[in-house]
């Protein structure tokens, strides 16, 4: 049964999203990927204050392929710790949802 997941990143610029997604979405661990530019993080690293340019990733996948996804994309990733949020989407546009699932690894090859 699917588990639908937005799952949020941030990379340090667009193009770096767009590589990012574009591998995601080819390795079919994410169905979409919506990159928005423009974000501004402000962090504590390694002790210091960061106030650093971003773009923001809303990752669609699911949770069987969540793993999978965490790998690739920190293995993707120029940070040492990228972020990777997932939370459960409870409920959406059923037509959207099915495209979604559709998208993804066959829950076979997802193992």
């Amino acid at each position: 049964m699917p588990q639908p997941l937005l799952i949020l990143s941030t990379a340090p610029n667009e193009e770096e999203a767009a590589r990012i997604a574009r591998a995601l979405v080819e390795d079919r661990l994410a169905a979409c990927v919506n990159i928005v530019g423009g974000a501004r993080s402000i962090y504590r690293w390694q002790g210091a204050i960061e106030d650093s340019p971003e773009a923001v990733l809303l990752i669609k996948s699911d949770r069987r392929l969540f793993e999978q996804l965490c790998s690739r994309l920190a293995a993707l990733h120029p940070y040492t710790t990228p972020e990777i949020i997932a939370v459960p989407i409870d409920t959406g546009s059923e037509p959207y949802l099915t495209w979604l699932a559709s998208e993804l690894k066959p829950a076979e090859a997802a193992q």
